[in-house]
């Protein structure tokens, strides 16, 4: 009886503390990207042999300008994929084979235009885009009730929003809440994840991790492993203040000469091939946090459905499809 009472102590201990993830409930994603069409068996099987076990899905929203405040959504005008009846299908065919997923709607705005930066004038302009932002965040988190979806993200990278209207975030959280169960995070960008006002609210601090690392051409795991540190005690002293774990919304590098450098940017005039430089830069990263106990995992950036013309040797954007890269992926996502 008393080892019985032991244990049921010593798990009841474990289960408050919430930043403790252990290795095997790693959250190994991928960023799941939108198509035309519906999926497929023949889409998911690429997901299931990298042993991903969580796939984002990310329908989205567009915006004219930085100084715009319509969101339009869930219109016949997007892709399949982008939409609600989109994003349903993929989910349901991935929890078909035991793929969590987390729902997480974003912005685009016309041009490319960085989300972090959308700001409006006025007060009446503030107004109309909270209430568009709330009828397309609303949406999807009833979809992300109805399918039972694991993990809702609220937003990506938009810290002037944020910044500027706190209270607006908070009060959203709550209906967030009221209509689903599930996890909620938010995906703030690399260099301003530490400024966001409401992660105690929430149960993961999400973070677009694209640290800038090092100027080398192609990276050297020695100095990736330096150059991790501070970013690693910054991640860490916010993690500490918050007692939330730690969840990369997005992570992954370029097939480029200086993946590491502005591992963000995703210039398409950028043509040089370093798959080497990729490999090295996701080993560093898997090594670095995998094996903390308050790291939550994350979601690779990113991932096509039709894998077979995807990537490539050829091709000098994140995705690991068919380069070195993904072998390294599933080991890595081997150890859940």
């Amino acid at each position: 009886m008393l080892k019985l009472l032991s244990y049921f102590f010593i798990g009841l201990f474990l289960s408050s503390c919430g930043a403790i993830i252990p290795e095997q409930q790693k959250i190994n994603g991928v960023s799941f990207v939108a198509s035309r069409d519906t999926i497929s068996q023949k889409h998911i099987d690429p997901v299931i042999n990298v042993n991903a076990n969580y796939a984002a899905i990310m329908p989205f929203g567009f915006i004219r300008d930085l100084k715009s405040p319509e969101i339009r959504h869930n219109t016949n005008r997007q892709w399949f994929g982008e939409t609600r009846a989109g994003a349903k299908q993929y989910i349901e065919l991935l929890q078909e084979n035991n793929i969590k997923i987390m729902v997480k709607p974003q912005i685009w705005i016309w041009r490319g235009e960085f989300t972090g930066h959308l700001k409006m004038e006025s007060e009446d302009d503030w107004k109309k885009l909270e209430a568009s932002y709330e009828s397309f965040i609303l949406e999807y988190a009833e979809l992300a009730e109805e399918v039972n979806a694991n993990i809702f993200c609220i937003g990506t990278e938009l810290n002037s929003f944020v910044s500027a209207r706190p209270e607006y975030w908070t009060t959203l959280i709550k209906k967030v809440d009221n209509i689903y169960n599930g996890k909620i995070t938010y995906a703030e960008n690399w260099d301003t994840f530490a400024n966001v006002p409401f992660w105690k609210e929430l149960d993961f601090i999400g973070i677009d991790a694209y640290f800038p690392l090092t100027e080398e051409k192609t990276p050297t795991p020695e100095a990736l492993k330096t150059a991790w540190q501070p970013h690693k005690e910054k991640i860490l002293e916010v993690q500490k203040a918050i007692d939330k774990p730690i969840l990369f919304t997005e992570f992954g590098y370029r097939s480029t000469h200086f993946t590491a450098k502005e591992p963000w940017n995703s210039d398409h005039t950028i043509r040089d091939m370093n798959l080497e430089g990729q490999n090295i830069a996701l080993k560093a990263l898997f090594d670095e946090f995998w094996k903390e106990d308050w790291f939550a995992g994350g979601f690779i950036w990113k991932w096509f459905h039709a894998h077979d013309r995807s990537g490539g040797n050829e091709d000098p954007q994140f995705t690991p499809q068919n380069k070195p890269a993904e072998e390294l992926l599933r080991k890595a996502y081997s150890k859940k």
